[in-house]
């Protein structure tokens, strides 16, 4: 345990400190996370946390904020694989939020009650944009390339924030069979592209 705990000292304490944070997150819920019983659990001193986190709260704003830098990551990296068109991008973005919520309801949950804190900091207030943002370049560039309907971008997303923010919701909640799961967000992208594709024009002479 000497050991653990001189390691910890010398540069590791706070990533220690939120990984465990966040495992009793999972676990217990917010209310159940202390500094006192952290470092009891990693074998430092009771003080030893206070060097990287002033009290819970500040703990908790820095799990809201490395669990935003992991969704804005993991929307990233789904379109890398995907392919050019809108759909397909949007189907990609759309997986990886579910899966992000599903696999860290608890996290994410937190995520955004810090974020609508008054006292939300700059810098989490600026990471709770980031993915939000990586949305709103997609819609721009499917209008752009005339797969999306025209209209203020944040117009067009919020409706797509809602519906797949919900769908994770009722996943996460248990209220949707495990196998109903898939097939049902399949059916929500679908919706949602119905509701991003341009107009047609009313006038059949018009294409």
């Amino acid at each position: 345990m000497a050991t653990q705990t001189r390691r910890y000292h010398h540069g590791d304490l706070r990533a220690a400190l939120l990984t465990r944070a966040e495992e009793t997150l999972r676990e217990r819920g917010p209310a159940a996370l202390s500094l006192r019983e952290l470092a009891r659990d990693l074998g430092v001193s009771h003080a030893a946390p206070s060097r990287h986190f002033k009290d819970k709260q500040a703990l908790l704003d820095a799990l809201a904020l490395t669990g935003f830098g992991r969704l804005a990551a993991s929307m990233t990296a789904s379109q890398e694989p995907a392919g050019e068109t809108f759909a397909e991008r949007l189907a990609a973005m759309s997986r990886a939020y579910v899966d992000f919520a599903t696999a860290n309801a608890e996290l994410l949950d937190l995520m955004y009650s810090i974020k609508h804190d008054p006292k939300a900091s700059e810098a989490l207030v600026a990471a709770s944009h980031q993915w939000s943002e990586q949305l709103v370049e997609l819609i721009g560039t499917g209008q752009r390339r005339g797969e999306v309907r025209e209209g203020p971008l944040e117009r067009v997303g919020l409706p797509i924030f809602a519906t797949l923010h919900g769908y994770a919701s009722l996943a996460v909640s248990g209220m949707l069979p495990a196998e109903a799961v898939e097939h049902g967000l399949a059916d929500v992208i679908a919706h949602m592209l119905r509701g991003c594709a341009p107009e047609r024009s009313a006038n059949p002479l018009v294409p």
